[in-house]
């Protein structure tokens, strides 16, 4: 049977008169010349409304004979009946031709629907098994890097121990403390590079679409900023940097998981100190924008970013082109969003190209 109709229906009792009006219509021509119909359910398949792609109901398609045609509307009917003349026609030519070839195959209504769902789920899977294997991909690349980049604060630590034994045997208690206190601060500052790099592996591993659990409490953000800028002093002397600071002590408390913000806001700073040139300048400062929100900023003097690129650097693993030949897995803007997310807070960033870049997160006051 040549002509083949698929008619899209939905449940809404406000088009069901319609509907019903429609098939009385279609029942009626098969006096006429015989097709064969099925009624499809918009809400059941939805996968062939997309692939035809309709944009109301109900609508009826002719899928053979071809080409494919679809008609839609309130006026259905009236459509129907200037279109099947010529429906009819192209049938009847179809049918003709195909006696002539014994050897060609009749399709069925059911059997084109059904290769249709099928084209589509093999693009699915096609899709999925694609994504899955660039997570393979990543994954392996990331514990490449993360074993080689755990060397450096490993062997820092292991030195910064070596030395405190060592300073048990010089006479001069002073100095001795004073090393002490610089060890201490180094393995200190290593320790937490490494704790860094673990949890941002850990957090990623859990996928994108986890959900991250918050502990919120009342968190005094300028006492956290000074902890942590206390943590980067030996860091900042080591490319001499100026910091600039605004932590104002009439800011109120932010309503906040204090760990989580805390990994925030360690990892901007890494990433400004990375990217500010030597004798550069980092400038750190918090704002009491509305009644509800507390705003943290920091901000470098580094190459900036392209505008078309700053949406892009806080989704997973995505790393500009500048970015290749530094060390990283480019994780920790993207679990930065997500910390700041969950808080019902937003992140993101001004740039201007060699002029640096300043990101700022949002936190609610308590």
């Amino acid at each position: 049977m040549p002509l083949q109709l698929l008619l899209f229906i939905d449940e809404r009792s406000s088009s069901q008169e319609h509907i019903q009006g429609i098939k009385s219509y279609l029942q009626a021509l098969k006096d006429d010349y015989p097709f064969e119909l099925q009624m499809i359910n918009v809400a059941e398949q939805p996968h062939l409304a997309e692939h035809f792609r309709l944009v109301a109901t109900p609508a009826l398609v002719k899928i053979t004979p071809t080409p494919r045609q679809t008609i839609a509307g309130t006026n259905l009917v009236a459509q129907l009946e200037q279109s099947w003349p010529s429906w009819v026609e192209s049938a009847q030519q179809e049918s003709s031709e195909e006696a002539e070839d014994a050897s060609s195959t009749n399709e069925s209504v059911t059997y084109s629907t059904e290769l249709i769902r099928l084209s589509d789920e093999i693009f699915r899977l096609k899709q999925e098994n694609q994504e899955l294997n660039e997570q393979i991909k990543f994954k392996d690349q990331v514990l490449a890097m993360l074993a080689h980049d755990l060397r450096n604060p490993l062997t820092a630590a292991s030195i910064a121990m070596e030395t405190l034994e060592l300073t048990d045997q010089n006479p001069d208690p002073q100095r001795v403390e004073k090393i002490k206190k610089q060890i201490f601060k180094q393995a200190q500052t290593q320790f937490r590079i490494m704790n860094r790099m673990i949890t941002d592996i850990l957090q990623t591993a859990r996928g994108k679409n986890a959900e991250l659990q918050i502990h919120p409490q009342k968190l005094n953000l300028q006492t956290l900023g000074n902890d942590i800028l206390e943590q980067f002093e030996e860091t900042f002397a080591r490319k001499s940097l100026q910091l600039k600071k605004d932590l104002p002590q009439d800011v109120p408390d932010a309503h906040a998981d204090q760990e989580l913000i805390r990994q925030v806001w360690v990892n901007l700073l890494d990433n400004a100190v990375k990217y500010t040139p030597d004798e550069g300048t980092i400038k750190v400062s918090i704002l009491h924008r509305t009644s509800q929100k507390i705003q943290v900023t920091v901000c470098d003097d580094g190459p900036g970013i392209p505008p078309e690129q700053r949406e892009q650097i806080f989704e997973g693993h995505v790393r500009l082109k500048r970015d290749e030949a530094k060390e990283g897995y480019g994780l920790g803007l993207s679990l930065c969003r997500q910390v700041v997310r969950a808080h019902y807070g937003q992140i993101w960033v001004d740039s201007d190209a060699n002029r640096g870049s300043c990101f700022h997160f949002t936190l609610p006051v308590y």
